[in-house]
């Protein structure tokens, strides 16, 4: 029997407004309007990405990034989102119909280490492609999870959270946790579900050179400032 104790005045706002926004925008991801916002910003016409659950966000994602994969474990919702690539003439996704979880999973081992500039993680075993993530994406590159609070401990408001005493869902997502925890993370809730998004630190040495090239760059355009204004 379906359980309605999460229907509180505050919750159903939150849900109102959810469904407002929803209508508004129809083809923006089924993600917290904060992350699509955040993800707007952030994503590059040259980056790569991976999804596990396809949908909205295929067709979003395709039109804003070089590539992606995108793998999905039902036909029907397949079928619907294939028919949405061909009538927008989208060409950059490489899409994956995987119906057993198995399968499924192992989409991931067709890839090498690091090959992804961002992995969204939104569809069936998540805990699974979440592991599989941390592996796929490059240093810098981030890591998407949707309904992370039904997953990882936290102190949101958002029905099914799991409380901080309660840790994580299962064992595999207490190892992710324990593999992201120095990485730099942003969590984001709209009172209905949350998404979260944790970015792989890059090494030293490649923040010596990043910072070093960025000197640089500021010297030049100090340099041309000071020679147009003299």
């Amino acid at each position: 029997m379906r359980k309605f104790n999460h229907w509180t005045p505050r919750y159903i706002y939150h849900r109102l407004g959810l469904s407002l926004y929803q209508r508004r925008y129809p083809d923006v991801p089924w993600l917290v309007r904060n992350m699509v916002d955040i993800l707007k910003n952030w994503l590059r016409p040259t980056d790569r990405g991976i999804e596990w659950g396809s949908g909205r966000s295929t067709i979003w994602f395709a039109e804003r990034v070089g590539s992606l994969v995108s793998v999905e474990h039902s036909p029907d919702w397949y079928k619907r989102v294939s028919a949405k690539l061909k009538q927008k003439g989208l060409q950059n996704v490489e899409y994956y119909l995987c119906e057993h979880e198995e399968d499924y999973r192992n989409v991931a081992s067709m890839f090498s280490p690091e090959s992804f500039d961002f992995c969204v993680v939104d569809g069936v075993a998540r805990d699974d492609c979440a592991l599989s993530a941390v592996s796929l994406v490059k240093p810098g590159g981030i890591v998407v999870l949707d309904n992370c609070n039904c997953y990882l401990p936290t102190n949101s408001r958002s029905p099914y959270s799991r409380r901080p005493e309660q840790g994580c869902y299962t064992e595999k997502w207490a190892t992710y946790l324990d593999t992201v925890k120095e990485w730099r993370q942003i969590w984001t809730s709209d009172g209905v579900c949350d998404t979260g998004l944790w970015v792989k630190p890059v090494n030293i040495v490649d923040s010596i050179h990043n910072r070093a090239a960025s000197d640089q760059v500021s010297v030049r355009l100090t340099g041309e400032m000071d020679l147009k204004t003299s």
